[in-house]
């Protein structure tokens, strides 16, 4: 079993997947609600035919899920951080400049006693996330 962060936006998750997998090398898997079949989408009237039913991102061995809340149901992420461990510090500072762009440093990234290099952000599509350095054998 492997537990996978389903994240919400309003009108920007293909944007943010599609950056997303910039950053990682990969490319979202996306449908949007004009895929739904007839008899489910008319339980949906007034969702836009272009907005993002389901994403999918591969990240490694993990995933992250998205997808568009057109009724703004959702309301913002609050309360959890998407979480990555990078395998070194040039990595480290690859991925955390790119999420930090247009976005807010929580806690700029820094040496931490458990780990190399450690921050936290908030990017600019409203997801918050912790960034380190893998510590490496103890």
């Amino acid at each position: 079993m492997q537990p996978i962060a389903y994240l919400f936006f309003k009108d920007q998750c293909r944007a943010a997947m599609m950056y997303y997998g910039g950053i990682f090398g990969t490319t979202p898997e996306i449908m949007t609600f004009a895929d739904m079949p007839d008899a489910d989408r008319a339980g949906m009237p007034g969702a836009p035919d272009d907005a993002v039913m389901h994403a999918a991102l591969a990240i490694d061995e993990g995933w992250i899920y998205g997808a568009d809340d057109p009724f703004d149901e959702m309301g913002p992420m609050k309360g959890c951080s998407i979480t990555l461990s990078l395998p070194g510090e040039a990595e480290t500072w690859r991925v955390w400049a790119a999420l930090a762009e247009g976005g807010e440093v929580g806690m700029a990234l820094s040496p931490m006693f458990f780990a190399p290099l450690f921050g936290m952000l908030t990017d600019r599509f409203g997801i918050r996330w912790m960034i380190m350095t893998d510590a490496g054998p103890a």
